[in-house]
């Protein structure tokens, strides 16, 4: 038996009025996904673990199979995995967005939706005025990038921006962990390296001459959407993660196919081969031919595929209802359909999942921490009585609610 996890970004929602009371996969137009539910059985998951914020490097790493409480060290590590930046043991990698800020308030976590060649120059900008021995800024893709900061302590606070639409950025700068101001970590092993105090100080200089530097560079003076300010946060260091090929022996080889840096590291430290598809941007644009056709040719040859797909949460972020209706309604045509009407024809079974990693519900423009509903289908299962795919259906679904790493567990032992 293969496996395939089809993982729509932030998909779940809530009700909705303007769709009269139902949410965006109740209202959507899924007959697929409707008809592998029906087809299938159903549940749901909880997929972020007490005492962790629901962002995706967390959601996505524990449906994968793994304890967040053994591998978890934030999204820079996993980003610099992903972009072939070699982490030192002193290092402390952050995400690093470029958002756009607005009287005094978060605008947006993207900066005006970058491009990443429009990007690539503000960071060798930024790295040519703010870099040093101690840091050094590398370019990812869009708007998400890495900071890594020689001997930086990991104990420091830091606000995600896509979690603080329409908020003020000067409540939210980096703060020491209690406890952690006046400490060095010793695991880390820098001999020169900084507190937890010294740490926030640090990413707060670097924010606020941002700022300076980015408010005269010529491609803001050119752009009605501004890229104005840095903002580091999800800062790790190097993590040790076993392979899933070391978890879970029924799978031998994989590969994971996304846009986004953030997963692609996940899938590297996992052990699968990392699958760059031309035209696959993050966004409702990406190339989703290209990523359906990716994942078959990969399940061909391979036993396990992770297809990641970040469109709705974008739209989520970005309160956008039309939008991320739209980001559903591809996935459903464009993804699941033509890899169930393939894989359907293969002379070895595949069992198929798709599910989001958490709820980015629309009216509320940031990750919320809810469990989220999930559909396995595969040649001779038994169904359940769910008949269509959405959050309200699945709380009926036959596997119930599963918690964390259960999911993972359950779907390898298929077959």
């Amino acid at each position: 038996m293969k496996h395939i996890i089809i993982l729509g970004d932030g998909m779940a929602d809530h009700a909705v009025d303007r769709l009269g009371g139902k949410t965006l996969l109740q209202y959507a137009d899924t007959p697929y996904m409707d008809m592998l539910a029906r087809k299938g059985r159903t549940g749901r998951l909880t997929t972020i673990p007490e005492g962790y914020l629901p962002g995706s490097e967390v959601a996505n790493s524990t449906i994968l199979g793994y304890d967040q409480d053994k591998v978890y060290e934030g999204r820079g590590p996993l980003e610099a995995a992903s972009i072939g930046y070699d982490l030192h043991p002193d290092d402390f990698a952050l995400r690093c967005n470029i958002i756009e800020l607005e009287d005094g308030l978060i605008k947006n976590h993207h900066g005006g939706h970058l491009k990443t060649e429009e990007a690539d120059v503000l960071l060798h900008y930024l790295n040519d005025h703010l870099g040093n021995e101690r840091v050094r800024f590398v370019t990812g893709i869009q708007y998400r990038h890495l900071l890594v900061v020689r001997g930086g302590n990991k104990h420091v606070v830091c606000a995600p921006p896509h979690d603080h639409p329409n908020e003020p950025w000067a409540d939210l700068m980096v703060k020491p962990e209690e406890g952690w101001a006046d400490r060095k970590d010793l695991s880390h092993g820098a001999a020169d390296g900084l507190t937890g105090q010294q740490t926030a100080d640090l990413l707060n200089d670097l924010i606020l001459k941002s700022q300076q530097l980015l408010a005269v560079h010529p491609f803001n003076q050119q752009r009605a959407a501004k890229a104005n300010s840095i903002w580091p946060w999800g800062g790790g260091y190097r993590p040790s993660m076993q392979t899933l090929q070391q978890l879970y022996p029924q799978i031998h080889t994989g590969s994971c196919i996304s846009a986004v840096d953030l997963i692609r590291g996940i899938g590297r430290y996992a052990g699968l081969d990392v699958v760059k598809v031309p035209g696959a941007t993050g966004l409702a644009d990406t190339n989703y031919e290209g990523k359906a056709s990716a994942a078959l040719k990969a399940l061909a040859q391979q036993d396990f595929v992770f297809l990641h797909l970040e469109a709705s949460d974008e739209a989520g972020h970005d309160g956008d209802l039309q939008l991320k209706l739209r980001t559903i309604e591809y996935l459903d045509h464009r993804i699941v359909e033509p890899i169930y009407n393939e894989v359907k024809k293969w002379d070895e079974p595949v069992s198929i999942a798709v599910m989001p990693d958490h709820p980015t519900p629309v009216e509320v423009r940031t990750h919320v921490k809810e469990p989220v509903p999930f559909l396995v289908w595969h040649r001779g299962i038994e169904p359940d009585e769910v008949q269509v795919y959405d959050e309200v259906s699945c709380v009926e679904g036959a596997y119930g609610l599963l918690h964390l790493t259960e999911f993972m567990r359950k779907f390898m032992e298929i077959g």
